[in-house]
Protein backbone atom coordinates (compact mmCIF):
# COMPACT_ATOMS: atom_id res chain seq x y z
CA UNK A 1 0.00 0.00 0.00
CA UNK A 2 1.12 3.67 -0.89
CA UNK A 3 1.63 6.15 2.19
CA UNK A 4 -0.94 9.04 2.25
CA UNK A 5 1.23 11.95 3.19
CA UNK A 6 -1.71 14.21 4.71
CA UNK A 7 -0.96 18.08 5.25
CA UNK A 8 -2.11 20.54 7.78
CA UNK A 9 -3.73 23.42 5.11
CA UNK A 10 -3.34 26.79 7.21
CA UNK A 11 0.49 28.19 7.70
CA UNK A 12 1.90 24.75 5.89
CA UNK A 13 0.41 24.93 2.26
CA UNK A 14 -0.93 27.87 2.75
CA UNK A 15 0.69 31.47 3.87
CA UNK A 16 -1.68 33.29 5.98
CA UNK A 17 -0.18 36.51 6.08
CA UNK A 18 -0.47 36.34 2.45
CA UNK A 19 -3.43 37.87 2.88
CA UNK A 20 -2.47 40.96 4.91
CA UNK A 21 0.56 41.54 2.35
CA UNK A 22 -1.55 41.55 -0.62
CA UNK A 23 -4.44 43.81 0.87
CA UNK A 24 -3.55 45.33 4.03
CA UNK A 25 -1.59 48.73 3.21
CA UNK A 26 -4.14 51.06 4.82
CA UNK A 27 -2.69 48.97 8.12
CA UNK A 28 0.56 50.62 7.76
CA UNK A 29 2.91 50.05 10.45
CA UNK A 30 0.52 48.21 12.40
CA UNK A 31 -0.05 45.36 9.62
CA UNK A 32 2.40 42.75 11.10
CA UNK A 33 1.15 43.03 14.17
CA UNK A 34 -2.39 42.97 13.32
CA UNK A 35 -1.55 39.66 11.11
CA UNK A 36 -0.09 38.05 13.89
CA UNK A 37 -2.83 38.67 16.19
CA UNK A 38 -5.53 37.80 13.52
CA UNK A 39 -3.58 34.50 13.62
CA UNK A 40 -3.38 33.47 17.33
CA UNK A 41 -7.22 34.38 18.10
CA UNK A 42 -8.54 32.53 14.95
CA UNK A 43 -6.67 29.43 16.38
CA UNK A 44 -7.14 30.39 20.30
CA UNK A 45 -11.15 30.38 19.44
CA UNK A 46 -10.86 26.66 18.09
CA UNK A 47 -9.23 25.28 20.74
CA UNK A 48 -11.14 27.09 23.60
CA UNK A 49 -14.83 26.41 22.19
CA UNK A 50 -13.55 22.34 21.39
CA UNK A 51 -13.05 22.31 25.12
CA UNK A 52 -16.11 24.02 25.93
CA UNK A 53 -17.97 21.99 24.12
CA UNK A 54 -19.37 24.79 22.29
CA UNK A 55 -17.70 24.48 18.61
CA UNK A 56 -20.75 22.44 17.08
CA UNK A 57 -22.04 26.20 17.10
CA UNK A 58 -19.71 27.92 14.39
CA UNK A 59 -16.80 26.63 11.96
CA UNK A 60 -13.52 27.94 10.85
CA UNK A 61 -15.21 30.65 8.51
CA UNK A 62 -16.82 32.60 11.17
CA UNK A 63 -13.44 32.23 14.15
CA UNK A 64 -12.00 33.59 11.08
CA UNK A 65 -13.84 37.02 10.94
CA UNK A 66 -14.31 37.04 14.66
CA UNK A 67 -10.38 36.80 15.33
CA UNK A 68 -9.87 39.61 12.65
CA UNK A 69 -12.89 41.35 14.18
CA UNK A 70 -10.78 40.85 17.65
CA UNK A 71 -7.81 42.43 15.71
CA UNK A 72 -9.34 45.49 14.61
CA UNK A 73 -10.73 46.02 17.45
CA UNK A 74 -7.22 46.19 19.44
CA UNK A 75 -5.59 48.56 16.77
CA UNK A 76 -8.38 50.81 16.76
CA UNK A 77 -9.20 50.07 13.54
CA UNK A 78 -13.10 50.42 12.18
CA UNK A 79 -12.56 50.10 8.46
CA UNK A 80 -15.81 47.53 6.99
CA UNK A 81 -14.04 47.26 3.50
CA UNK A 82 -10.83 46.58 4.15
CA UNK A 83 -12.21 44.15 6.61
CA UNK A 84 -14.06 43.08 3.60
CA UNK A 85 -11.16 42.71 1.48
CA UNK A 86 -8.98 40.90 4.30
CA UNK A 87 -11.56 37.85 4.58
CA UNK A 88 -12.17 37.48 0.69
CA UNK A 89 -8.36 37.31 -0.02
CA UNK A 90 -8.36 34.90 3.16
CA UNK A 91 -9.69 32.43 1.02
CA UNK A 92 -7.03 32.97 -1.74
CA UNK A 93 -4.02 32.44 0.22
CA UNK A 94 -0.93 32.30 -1.19
CA UNK A 95 0.64 28.83 -1.13
CA UNK A 96 4.15 28.36 -0.60
CA UNK A 97 6.26 28.23 -3.21
CA UNK A 98 7.64 24.68 -2.51
CA UNK A 99 4.40 23.16 -2.18
CA UNK A 100 3.32 22.22 -5.64
CA UNK A 101 6.69 20.73 -6.57
CA UNK A 102 6.84 18.82 -3.62
CA UNK A 103 3.18 17.61 -4.10
CA UNK A 104 4.36 16.41 -7.50
CA UNK A 105 7.19 15.04 -6.66
CA UNK A 106 5.11 13.12 -3.65
CA UNK A 107 2.60 11.86 -6.93
CA UNK A 108 5.33 10.78 -9.27
CA UNK A 109 6.69 8.44 -7.05
CA UNK A 110 2.87 7.10 -6.05
CA UNK A 111 2.34 8.44 -2.59
CA UNK A 112 -1.31 9.24 -1.65
CA UNK A 113 -1.89 13.18 -0.98
CA UNK A 114 -4.45 14.51 1.36
CA UNK A 115 -5.25 18.23 2.95
CA UNK A 116 -6.36 17.84 6.55
CA UNK A 117 -7.74 21.22 7.82
CA UNK A 118 -9.81 22.82 10.16
CA UNK A 119 -11.16 25.10 7.60
CA UNK A 120 -14.43 24.64 6.02
CA UNK A 121 -14.94 23.23 2.39
CA UNK A 122 -16.04 26.47 1.13
CA UNK A 123 -12.38 27.72 2.01
CA UNK A 124 -10.45 25.20 1.17
CA UNK A 125 -11.52 24.72 -1.94
CA UNK A 126 -10.54 28.18 -2.84
CA UNK A 127 -7.58 28.13 -1.50
CA UNK A 128 -7.05 24.72 -3.55
CA UNK A 129 -8.26 26.09 -6.49
CA UNK A 130 -6.72 29.44 -6.68
CA UNK A 131 -2.76 28.05 -6.05
CA UNK A 132 -3.69 25.19 -9.24
CA UNK A 133 -3.21 22.46 -6.55
CA UNK A 134 -6.44 20.22 -7.10
CA UNK A 135 -4.69 18.04 -9.75
CA UNK A 136 -2.02 17.01 -6.66
CA UNK A 137 -4.29 16.07 -4.50
CA UNK A 138 -6.09 12.62 -3.47
CA UNK A 139 -8.45 13.73 -0.66
CA UNK A 140 -9.49 16.98 1.05
CA UNK A 141 -10.16 16.48 4.50
CA UNK A 142 -11.68 19.25 7.18
CA UNK A 143 -13.23 18.54 10.67
CA UNK A 144 -16.88 19.80 9.45
CA UNK A 145 -18.09 16.46 10.09
CA UNK A 146 -16.96 16.29 13.69
CA UNK A 147 -17.72 19.63 14.87
CA UNK A 148 -14.70 19.83 16.39
CA UNK A 149 -11.30 21.24 16.04
CA UNK A 150 -7.69 20.02 15.96
CA UNK A 151 -6.18 18.67 18.14
CA UNK A 152 -8.82 16.76 19.85
CA UNK A 153 -8.60 12.80 18.86
CA UNK A 154 -11.82 12.42 17.30
CA UNK A 155 -10.59 14.91 14.34
CA UNK A 156 -7.54 12.70 13.28
CA UNK A 157 -9.93 9.56 13.54
CA UNK A 158 -12.07 11.14 11.34
CA UNK A 159 -9.25 12.15 8.87
CA UNK A 160 -7.88 8.65 8.52
CA UNK A 161 -11.21 7.20 7.94
CA UNK A 162 -11.35 9.87 5.23
CA UNK A 163 -8.58 8.32 3.47
CA UNK A 164 -9.52 4.77 3.60
CA UNK A 165 -8.77 4.30 6.89
CA UNK A 166 -5.11 2.70 6.67
CA UNK A 167 -2.74 1.68 9.70
CA UNK A 168 -2.44 5.35 11.57
CA UNK A 169 1.53 4.76 10.82
CA UNK A 170 1.10 5.00 6.95
CA UNK A 171 -0.47 7.92 7.03
CA UNK A 172 2.95 10.91 7.09
CA UNK A 173 1.44 14.05 8.83
CA UNK A 174 2.94 17.20 7.92
CA UNK A 175 2.15 20.07 9.61
CA UNK A 176 4.14 23.46 10.46
CA UNK A 177 2.09 23.92 13.79
CA UNK A 178 3.83 21.71 16.26
CA UNK A 179 0.87 21.57 18.42
CA UNK A 180 -0.83 19.78 15.63
CA UNK A 181 1.90 17.73 15.28
CA UNK A 182 2.13 16.51 18.72
CA UNK A 183 -1.60 15.79 18.02
CA UNK A 184 -1.16 13.00 14.81
CA UNK A 185 1.78 11.99 17.30
CA UNK A 186 -0.54 11.43 19.84
CA UNK A 187 -2.46 9.23 17.43
CA UNK A 188 0.11 7.04 15.91
CA UNK A 189 0.29 9.11 12.21
CA UNK A 190 3.77 9.46 11.43
CA UNK A 191 4.33 12.89 12.24
CA UNK A 192 6.86 15.87 10.33
CA UNK A 193 7.38 18.99 11.43
CA UNK A 194 7.54 21.72 9.07
CA UNK A 195 9.10 23.95 11.04
CA UNK A 196 9.13 27.13 8.43
CA UNK A 197 9.72 30.17 10.83
CA UNK A 198 12.77 28.26 12.78
CA UNK A 199 10.45 27.53 16.53
CA UNK A 200 11.90 26.01 19.41
CA UNK A 201 10.64 22.33 20.07
CA UNK A 202 8.54 21.89 22.33
CA UNK A 203 5.52 19.06 23.79
CA UNK A 204 8.09 16.38 24.36
CA UNK A 205 7.43 12.81 24.11
CA UNK A 206 4.59 13.71 21.22
CA UNK A 207 7.88 14.30 18.59
CA UNK A 208 7.96 14.31 15.11
CA UNK A 209 10.36 11.60 13.50
CA UNK A 210 11.63 14.38 11.08
CA UNK A 211 11.67 18.37 11.22
CA UNK A 212 11.97 19.98 7.96
CA UNK A 213 12.44 24.07 6.85
CA UNK A 214 10.26 23.69 3.90
CA UNK A 215 8.14 20.79 1.74
CA UNK A 216 11.27 20.20 -0.48
CA UNK A 217 12.81 18.18 2.48
CA UNK A 218 10.05 15.46 2.71
CA UNK A 219 11.75 13.35 -0.27
CA UNK A 220 13.69 11.52 2.82
CA UNK A 221 11.05 10.66 4.97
Amino acid sequence: MPRIFMFDAYGTLFDVHSAIARVGAPLGANRDAISQLWRTKQLEYTWTLTMMDQSAAVNFEVLTERALDFAFARYGVNDAPLRQALLDAYLTLDAFADVAPALADLKAARNGTAIFTNGTQRMVDAAIGAAGLRPLLDHVVTVEAVQRFKPVPAVYDHARAAVGSPAAHEIVFVSSNRWDVAGAASMGFTPVWCNRTGQPPEYPGLDPVVVVQDLSGLGGV
